[in-house]
């Protein structure tokens, strides 16, 4: 059985300073967070099942689940053993910081070292809003094109990481990785970006390494 929460946004509140305020409590807590984002169907869920095989024995990984409704996601996590949370937006198309908040409150964090919010599905909102987590990271998928950078910028321009997924579908899609890459290097030329296959494992590897050194950076910087 997964828990569910639904969440309300408090307009009244000052996000960035609930943002900053959360940010240091969960690294004093030694939980390393990170925003998830990207567009319905880009397999947030099978990138997110692939990283906690591979952070197995290294560090222990839980999710917050973001929907408008349902808890297919949530569920799915937890079939995999992961610590999760599945978060009711109440329609809202992203989460800020107390939002996140209130779904922490809920959570079980005690064996929780890297924490993923699984943001809402779209391009425009939760890019807009910080969360209080260490880093932005943003998934596009092959199937989506290599012009999403160029119609969603602000997307790009605040993620830290850029995962291109789906990489075993290259083949059958008019996707250039030379294209998107040099797109969003324009736009945020300090991003990393990690084209991988969660299905296959393909440039897991270095997605994992990244993820490791910036939780070490997190916390000793």
């Amino acid at each position: 059985m997964v828990k569910i929460i639904k969440i309300q946004q408090r307009i009244t509140s000052s996000n960035d300073t609930e943002a900053e305020k959360l940010r240091m409590e969960l690294r004093d807590r030694g939980i390393f967070a990170l925003n998830l984002m990207s567009s319905p169907g880009s397999g947030k869920s099978t990138f997110l099942k692939a990283t906690a095989k591979q952070l197995k024995n290294r560090a222990r990984m839980g999710v917050l689940e973001a929907d408008i409704d349902s808890a297919v996601d949530a569920e799915a996590m937890a079939k995999e053993g992961i610590t999760t949370l599945q978060l009711h937006t109440d329609g809202m198309c992203h989460v800020d910081a107390d939002m996140m908040r209130q779904g922490l409150e809920e959570m079980d964090l005690e064996d929780v070292e890297i924490l993923f919010l699984e943001n809402v599905g779209n391009l425009i909102c939760p890019a807009e809003f910080d969360t209080g987590c260490h880093k932005n990271v943003m998934i596009l998928s092959v199937p989506e094109g290599d012009d999403k950078p160029l119609k969603y910028p602000l997307m790009f321009s605040t993620s830290d990481a850029v995962i291109i997924s789906k990489l075993d579908s290259l083949p059958y899609f008019d996707f250039s990785l030379e294209r998107a890459e040099e797109r969003i290097m324009r736009l945020n030329p300090k991003c990393r970006i990690f084209p991988l296959s969660a299905k296959t494992g393909e440039g897991m590897s270095g997605w994992i390494e990244w993820l490791m050194e910036e939780r070490d950076r997190c916390f000793h910087d």
